[in-house]
């Protein structure tokens, strides 16, 4: 009977994306999941849970046969999309960065059980730069210096590139970069 059991056990396949998801601050994000099984299912239960790192996972919602579960307090902001097992999140925010956890529950000849993680990051689209010019005229003749300053109010991963009539600029004599 248990050789016939983990048999069982190894029969239920859970697929999630492998590498970080990364969501746009305030867009839907879709956290697609997939799983089968080769055996007969009476029950099948989804859970879904949020964990940030030094806090306790917190229960999103979950279903039983489709019939879904939420939390209340996070009710309007995730939805499950059946039949598979997926998660959508709307609105994305900075706070819903973490681990994501499914675990897929399915009820036959016994019950089978898989857990899976699906890393999220949040990035917040980077603001129009605004350049500032030191002196502020911006004129200065053969003599001289000028610093230009380029600032962005927002973003997330945020890399500064200067460019000369379309072409990168390079620190040299003339140029300078901190």
């Amino acid at each position: 009977f248990f050789h016939f059991y983990a048999g069982i056990c190894s029969a239920l396949k859970l697929t999630v994306p492998s590498h970080t998801i990364h969501g746009i601050e305030g867009q839907p994000l879709h956290l697609s999941v997939d799983y089968n099984f080769n055996a007969t299912a009476s029950e099948i239960q989804i859970i879904w849970l949020f964990e940030r790192s030094q806090s306790n996972p917190k229960y999103l919602l979950g279903s039983v046969n489709q019939r879904v579960v939420p939390d209340l307090e996070y009710q309007h902001k995730f939805t499950l999309m059946p039949p598979n097992a997926s998660l959508r999140i709307n609105p994305l925010h900075l706070s819903d960065e973490g681990n994501y956890i499914v675990k897929v529950n399915v009820r036959g000849n016994g019950t089978v059980a898989a857990s899976q993680k699906i890393q999220v990051a949040v990035d917040v689209p980077v603001t129009k730069p605004t350049v500032h010019t030191e002196p502020s005229s911006g004129v200065v003749e053969y003599v001289g210096n000028i610093t230009l300053k380029c600032t962005v109010d927002r973003g997330t991963r945020v890399a500064y590139q200067w460019m000369k009539n379309g072409k990168r600029l390079h620190a040299g004599p003339n140029y300078t970069f901190s």
